[in-house]
């Protein structure tokens, strides 16, 4: 277990805080309200750390940098909780959905066995709604 730090915890708080999936730049101007100094180096840094001992997941969607969000097992949900994204096409910012359409095994070819999916939906969301 690694120690805490002002900027690990500034970095695990704008997570929480956030409700979604942020990208480093993100977390690091969240972060920054309180560790004014933080550096986008030591941002990447403590996600590393945080990414290896599970205490923040990675988002990773097609054609994205990879985004940073809390474990939904922190926010009351089971830690095996399986959730998608949905992909504002207008301001970039990626929300967690937490549902499921369930098993895509009658999707696959015949022969083919599904171990897992993701699924993430492009639109936009409530904010960006009817902007340009």
């Amino acid at each position: 277990m690694k120690r805490n730090t002002r900027q690990r915890e500034a970095i695990l708080a704008s997570l929480h805080a956030s409700g979604r999936s942020l990208s480093p730049v993100e977390i690091r101007e969240e972060a920054s309200r309180d560790v004014p100094n933080l550096s986008l180096t030591t941002v990447y840094r403590q996600l590393k750390g945080l990414v290896e001992e599970a205490t923040v997941e990675t988002v990773d969607l097609p054609g994205q940098s990879t985004r940073y969000e809390a474990p939904c097992g922190v926010s009351g949900e089971s830690a095996d909780h399986h959730h998608h994204h949905f992909h504002c096409v207008h301001c970039e910012k990626v929300y967690p959905i937490h549902a499921c359409p369930g098993s895509m095994a009658q999707l696959a070819p015949k022969g083919f066995r599904v171990e897992r999916h993701d699924l993430t939906l492009h639109g936009r969301c409530p904010a960006c709604t009817g902007k340009g």
